[in-house]
């Protein structure tokens, strides 16, 4: 499992360049209330989720150098489908970004949020494209009893090796380094269940306003997409080392 507290300092790397290229490049393709109706085919997805509040969409734009790509509902918790963009040239794509609606909150009405928990279950169970999973955990709460329900969803699949996961410790601008470092520990506790020698797992401090953590977020998107150039990279620092 990987950490990183990594300030934002000095310009991105020529790496790191294309990774905020690339996810800049996002645009919206569908809506869905179903898993039916997806695309189908081979593309890999790539999905946020994360509580209503935890600054899911504001991530989301923040990757994509975009102020309303994705749009956060005026009552959290209200939206019900999953947005998927597509990543990558627009006259061949190679991914794409899922948006799933937040959750968490008590102002929908019961029946409707027992349908969605169970979409939710349902396409980090089994969706066949499914990727990669970036959730966003609130840095100051760490990880509420939703967010280890979520991770139950899709743990079969992050202990094989079949899904990568990142989480994104939001709003860590709003804490002391000494709370930051905190933050990261207890994270890395959460997640101890989830790290064995085939998962890809990762953590991160992420702030949207104060951009800390957003060059590591899009290379590690980026790499989950692009897994050839990720190899290139470490093959030509091990080449290029003492």
């Amino acid at each position: 499992m990987t950490a990183s507290n990594r300030p934002p300092v000095g310009a991105p790397d020529e790496a790191t360049r294309t990774a905020l290229a690339w996810a800049h490049g996002a645009r919206f393709l569908t809506t869905a209330s179903q898993l039916d109706q997806l695309p189908s085919g081979d593309m890999p997805e790539f999905a946020f989720v994360g509580r209503s509040n935890a600054g899911k969409s504001t991530a989301i734009n923040a990757l994509a150098q975009r102020r309303q790509l994705a749009f956060a509902s005026k009552t959290p918790g209200r939206t019900q489908h999953i947005n998927l963009f597509e990543l990558g040239p627009k006259d061949a794509p190679d991914s794409y970004l899922a948006d799933l609606p937040g959750y968490g909150y008590a102002t929908v009405a019961r029946t409707a949020k027992l349908r969605w928990q169970q979409v939710m279950a349902d396409y980090l169970a089994i969706r066949r494209n499914l990727a990669g999973v970036v959730l966003m955990v609130d840095s100051r709460l760490g990880f509420t009893p939703l967010d280890r329900q979520l991770l139950e969803f899709v743990a079969p699949r992050v202990t094989t090796g079949e899904v990568k996961l990142l989480v994104l410790l939001t709003k860590a601008d709003k804490l002391s380094k000494k709370e930051q470092a905190a933050a990261l520990e207890t994270g890395q506790e959460g997640l101890a269940d989830l790290a064995t020698e085939a998962s890809d797992v990762g953590l991160l401090l992420f702030s949207a306003p104060k951009h800390i953590g957003l060059n590591d977020l899009a290379d590690t998107v980026y790499g989950w997409a692009h897994p050839q150039a990720k190899g290139a990279a470490v093959a030509a620092v091990a080449t290029d080392g003492p």
